[in-house]
C-alpha cells in the first residue's frame, strides 16, 4: 500500500520537484560510489596536505574499481595518473570534463553543470577545444587531451579482424598534456618570443661551497634544446645570468634538492613560473639512467631523420654513429648530447626534462628532431659578458618600473619583422661580440643595407607577415601540423625562395662578405617544392582538409578509390534493379543520419516482405533490403578504410617534408639573420644626430672615447632636450672617472648610457655620439641600487659588499665597471672607507676602465692628484628669477 502511495505521489510531482528529486537521488547514490574522494590520497596512500603527498596521482580503492562502468574505468584510469590536470575527454563532437574538473569548469568559467554517466559533467564543442584549453592554461591549470582513436565502425572492423569481442566502448587515449611552459600548438601560443621549460640539477657539497649546476631547457614550440653545466660562485652569478636570459615559464627540479638561494633567484628573476618537483632517480633520472633511456628509446635512430641533425646546420660539432645493442641499428647522436654524456649533472638535467616531457606525451616528437645545443650563459671567450645583475641594472630586457619591455634596450634595437628573427635577435643581445673582425663584419653589413633602401623595402614587403616557419616545421616533424598550416608552409617557402632570388640580385653587388656568404649558402628548395606541387590536389586539400594524392602517387589510396568506385557502381545498379522490380522510376536514395542509401519509395507501392522500413513521411516510405544492407556496410567499411589511409598519407607527406628538415631550417635561419642585420641597420638610422659608426682598435691598453654621447633610450619620443656628455677613459686619459653632482643631476644616467653604448657598439650597431673609439670589452660590471636578501640572511650592506667583492676579484683590464653610490648601505665613515679603498684598488691594481659616482665629496680631495682618476662633476644651471633648475 505504501509502495503504491509513493508511486502515486511521484506522479503528482511538478517538473521542478521531479528535478530536485532526481538530483537528490543522484547525490545520495554517488556519495556512496565516490566516498573515497572525500579523503583524497595519492597513489602511495599519502593524504592530501602531507609532506610526501604527490598532487599528480590519485588513489582509487579496489572496491571502487569493481563498481565502475566500462566508461568510468576508462576515465579513471587516465585521471588517477593526472589528478592535478584538467582532463578534456572526447565523446562524439564534444570534449567533456568530469567530477572535480567539471567543478572547475563550472566555478571558473560558468560552464553548465549536468549529471551524466554517474558523474558531474560539463562539456565544450570539439571545434572550441583550443580556445577553452588556452583559457584554462591562462588560469594556471594543466590541460590533458583524451581523444577517440577510432569510430564505432572502426571498432567493429578491428574486432572482426582480430576475432576478439571487447566491451562496448571505443578506444580512447591520452594524446597530449598542455602546460604554460610546454605549449606546442600555434593556436595556443600567444607570444612570438620563445617560452622555455627548464630542468635544473644542483649539487652543493656544503652550505657556503661553490655550487655546480646541470641545466637543460627547451622551447617546445621549435623543439630547440639547450644544455649547460658550470661551477658557479657562492652568489650563483652564472645561474642568475642564465635565468635572466632565459626567463623560464616552467621549472622542473629534484624534490628537496634545490637550495633556498637558487629558489630565491628563480622567484626574483621569473614571473610566477610553474614549479614541478620530481622524485629523485625514479623520475628525475641520474646520468646512468638517462644514458640507458636514450639508447632504449631510440630517439636518434636512423629511421627518424638521422642524416639531418640540427648540429649540421650550426656546425656545433661532428656527428658520431653509435651501434644500438638491439639489432646493431645505427643511431645518430647530436654532438651536444655527446658532450652531455661526459658530464653527469648535465646528463641528469637532460634526463629529468625528458622524463617530464614523456609524461606530457612530448618526448619523442621533440627529442627526435636532434635540435640540441650547448649553452654558455657567460661565453667568456667570445662575447661581451652581461651577467644577470647587469641585465637588470641597465634595463636590457625589462624596465624597473613595471617589468615590461617599454624603454628597454631590447625595445630600442629590435626592429625584426619575422618571429624567428626576433628570437634570434634576443640571443644576439644576450651575447654581444668581442672579436673586432666579427663586429666590423656586422657593421659593414648594416652600412651596406642602409645604402640600398630597395633591398630593405623588398624584404619588409615580402617577409613582414610571414608565419612562424621555425615553429611550423617542428609541428610537421611531430606530425601534428594541420593540413591548412602545411599548405601555408609550402606556399610561404615558395614565396621565400622567390624573394631570396630577387634579393640575391642586390647581394651579388655587396662588398660585405657576411651578406654575400648568407645568400650563397641559401639551400635549393625548388626540387622539394616542385615534388609537393605534383603530389596532391592543393585546392581540394585547402577546402576539404585532406591531402588527396594524385593517381599513381600512393598505391593503397588508388586501390581504395577503385574499391569505392566499384561499390558505388553496385549501389547504382541496385537502384536500377529496384526500379525494375517495383516498376517505377520514382525510387531514389536518401541519406538520413548514419542510415545512408535508404530506398525512398512512394507509399502507394507495395515492397517485398524482406525489406526493412527505416523511416517514413506522409508520401514515402524508406527501406533497406538484405542486398542493400550489405552494400551499405561495404560502403561504410570502405569509407572508414579510406579515412584511415588518408591519415596515413598525411603522415607520409609530412615525413617526406621532414626528411629535408635541415634545408628548411637553414633557409629560415638565413632569413632570420638577415632580419637581425636589418634590425641593427634600422636602429642605427633612428638614433638621430649625431650618430656614428664605432671605431674599434686593437691595442694592449683599453680605451673608451665618446664625444657628445646621449642615452639612446631617451632619444625616441623625448619631450625634453637631452644634454650630451663626453667620456674619455684609458690611453692618454685616466682609467677611472670619479663623478660627483647633485641628486637628479644625471650621474646614474651617464653611467648607464656609457654601458648601453658599449653594448650597442659591440653588437654591431651605430651609437648616438659624434665620435666613438674603443677597444672591445670582455665584461660590464654594475653595482647600482640598494637591495637586501632576507631569505639568505643578507642585509643591504652585505649584498653591496658581496657584489663589490665579486667585481674586485673578477674584473680585468678589459672590463668596464660602473659603481653608483658605493658605501651608502652603512655609516658615513665606514661607507667612505669602503668607497675610497675600492676606487683606489680598481684604479691602481686592476687597471679596468670605469665610472664611480659618489656623494662623498671628500673623495675628490683624496684623489685630486691621482693620475689614474679623473674628477668630473655633473653641473647644473639655476635660474633664480624663474626658480628653475637645469641639470
Amino acid at each position: 500500500m505504501r509502495r503504491g502511495s509513493s508511486f502515486s505521489s511521484k506522479i503528482h510531482m511538478t517538473d521542478s520537484e521531479k528535478k530536485k528529486q532526481r538530483a537528490s537521488d543522484f547525490k545520495a547514490k554517488n556519495e556512496e560510489r565516490y566516498s573515497w574522494l572525500q579523503e583524497v590520497k595519492d597513489a602511495d596512500g599519502n593524504l592530501e596536505g602531507s609532506p610526501d603527498y604527490d598532487s599528480r596521482t590519485l588513489f582509487i580503492p579496489r572496491s571502487a574499481w569493481n563498481k565502475f562502468t566500462p566508461f568510468e574505468k576508462q576515465f579513471w584510469e587516465i585521471k588517477s595518473k593526472h589528478w592535478d590536470t584538467v582532463v578534456f575527454f572526447k565523446k562524439g563532437k564534444f570534449y567533456e570534463l568530469y567530477e572535480r574538473d567539471a567543478d572547475i569548469g563550472h566555478k571558473e568559467f560558468d560552464l553548465k553543470l549536468t549529471d551524466r554517466v554517474n558523474m558531474r559533467m560539463v562539456g565544450v564543442p570539439e571545434m572550441a577545444f583550443e580556445s577553452w584549453a588556452a583559457q584554462f592554461i591562462a588560469k594556471g591549470h594543466k590541460v590533458a587531451k583524451v581523444d577517440q582513436m577510432e569510430t564505432a565502425i572502426g571498432k567493429e572492423m578491428r574486432e572482426k579482424a582480430s576475432n576478439v569481442k571487447e566491451e562496448k566502448i571505443i578506444r580512447r587515449e591520452l594524446t597530449s598534456v598542455l602546460t604554460a611552459g610546454t605549449i606546442v600548438e600555434g593556436g595556443l601560443l600567444t607570444n612570438e618570443m620563445a617560452t622555455y621549460c627548464m630542468s635544473i640539477k644542483e649539487s652543493c657539497p656544503a652550505e657556503n661551497a661553490p655550487p655546480t649546476f646541470g641545466i637543460c631547457f627547451v622551447d617546445t614550440a621549435t623543439a630547440e634544446f639547450h644544455l649547460a653545466s658550470f661551477v658557479d660562485d657562492v652568489d650563483r652569478t652564472q645561474f642568475e645570468t642564465l635565468i635572466m636570459q632565459v626567463k623560464p615559464k616552467e621549472i622542473v627540479y629534484e624534490k628537496g634538492m634545490l637550495s633556498q638561494l637558487s629558489k630565491r633567484i628563480l622567484k626574483d628573476c621569473t614571473n610566477r613560473p610553474i614549479w614541478t618537483a620530481l622524485k629523485p632517480e625514479s623520475e628525475f633520472w641520474d646520468a646512468n639512467t638517462t644514458r640507458s633511456q636514450l639508447r632504449m628509446s631510440r630517439y636518434f635512430s636512423s629511421n627518424q631523420n638521422a642524416s639531418i641533425a640540427q648540429n649540421d646546420v650550426d656546425n656545433d660539432g661532428d656527428i658520431t654513429m653509435f651501434n644500438n645493442d638491439e639489432g646493431n641499428k645505427i643511431e645518430t647522436w647530436p654532438s651536444a648530447v655527446q658532450e652531455a654524456l661526459k658530464d653527469p649533472l648535465m646528463l641528469s638535467a637532460l634526463g629529468g626534462l625528458i622524463w617530464y616531457l614523456r609524461s606530457l606525451k612530448l618526448d619523442a616528437e621533440l627529442v627526435s628532431l636532434r635540435n640540441f645545443h650547448i649553452y654558455d650563459p657567460i661565453c667568456h671567450n667570445t662575447s661581451l659578458v652581461l651577467d644577470g645583475q647587469t641585465l637588470a641594472n641597465l634595463e636590457v630586457f625589462e624596465n624597473s618600473l613595471d617589468g615590461s619591455t617599454r624603454g628597454t634596450v631590447f625595445q630600442l634595437l629590435n626592429h625584426c619583422i619575422t618571429p624567428f628573427g626576433k628570437r634570434a635577435f634576443k640571443q644576439w643581445l644576450c651575447h654581444p661580440l668581442r672579436d673586432v673582425a666579427a663586429i666590423d663584419a656586422r657593421l659593414d653589413a648594416i652600412e651596406e643595407l642602409n645604402s640600398v633602401p630597395d633591398f630593405q623595402d623588398m624584404f619588409t614587403e615580402n617577409f613582414s607577415h610571414f608565419p612562424d616557419l621555425e615553429r611550423l616545421i617542428s609541428r610537421i616533424h611531430a606530425g601534428t601540423c594541420k593540413v591548412k598550416d602545411f599548405l601555408h608552409v609550402l606556399v610561404t617557402f615558395e614565396k621565400l625562395t622567390n624573394t631570396i632570388e630577387k634579393l640575391s640580385s642586390f647581394a651579388s653587388d655587396f662588398k660585405s662578405t657576411r651578406l654575400r656568404r648568407l645568400f650563397e649558402s641559401f639551400p635549393d628548395l625548388k626540387p622539394m617544392l616542385t615534388h609537393f606541387k605534383g603530389a596532391f590536389d592543393h585546392e581540394k586539400a585547402y577546402k576539404e582538409g585532406n591531402l588527396l594524392p594524385f593517381s599513381g602517387i600512393e598505391s593503397d589510396y588508388d586501390e581504395i578509390i577503385d574499391r569505392m568506385a566499384e561499390i558505388n557502381k553496385k549501389l547504382d545498379d541496385h537502384l536500377e534493379d529496384a526500379k525494375v522490380l517495383l516498376k517505377t522510376k520514382s525510387i531514389v536514395y536518401k541519406d538520413l543520419g548514419k542510415e545512408i542509401f535508404q530506398l525512398e519509395v512512394p507509399n502507394t507501392i507495395k515492397v517485398p516482405d524482406n525489406w526493412q522500413k527505416l523511416s517514413r513521411t506522409q508520401k514515402v516510405n524508406r527501406y533497406w533490403n538484405p542486398t542493400l544492407q550489405k552494400l551499405v556496410r561495404d560502403f561504410q567499411e570502405a569509407k572508414e578504410t579510406q579515412s584511415s589511409i588518408l591519415k596515413s598519407i598525411q603522415g607520409r607527406f609530412y615525413q617526406k617534408f621532414d626528411a629535408h628538415y635541415r634545408n628548411w631550417l637553414l633557409a629560415v635561419k638565413i632569413v632570420g639573420e638577415v632580419d637581425c642585420l636589418l634590425s641593427l641597420a634600422k636602429s642605427s638610422m633612428t638614433l638621430g644626430e649625431p650618430r656614428c659608426r664605432p671605431q674599434f682598435v686593437s691595442q694592449e691598453q683599453s680605451i673608451l672615447e665618446f664625444e657628445e654621447l646621449r642615452h639612446p633610450c631617451f632619444i625616441s619620443g623625448a619631450t625634453f632636450d637631452f644634454i650630451p656628455n663626453d667620456t674619455f677613459l684609458g690611453g692618454d686619459q685616466p682609467n677611472m672617472i670619479l663623478l660627483t653632482g647633485p641628486n637628479m643631476g644625471g650621474k646614474s644616467t651617464l653611467l648607464r648610457q656609457n654601458c648601453v653604448a658599449i653594448i650597442m657598439a659591440q653588437l654591431g650597431c651605430y651609437v648616438p655620439a659624434r665620435r666613438c673609439r674603443m677597444t672591445p670589452f670582455d665584461r660590464i660590471y654594475t653595482r647600482i641600487g640598494a637591495n637586501d636578501n632576507i631569505l639568505a640572511g643578507q642585509s643591504t650592506f652585505m649584498v653591496e659588499l658581496s657584489e663589490t667583492s665579486k667585481i674586485i676579484h673578477e674584473a680585468t683590464p678589459r672590463s668596464m665597471v660602473i659603481l653608483d653610490e658605493l658605501g651608502r648601505g652603512t655609516s658615513t665613515f665606514d661607507g667612505y672607507a669602503i668607497a675610497y679603498s675600492v676606487l683606489y684598488y680598481l684604479a691602481t691594481h686592476i687597471g679596468c676602465l670605469g665610472l664611480f659616482s659618489t656623494h662623498y665629496g671628500m673623495l675628490t680631495q683624496e684623489f685630486a692628484n691621482n693620475p689614474n682618476i679623473a674628477l668630473k662633476h655633473m653641473s647644473c644651471h639655476v635660474d633664480q628669477d624663474r626658480r628653475e633648475v637645469t641639470f
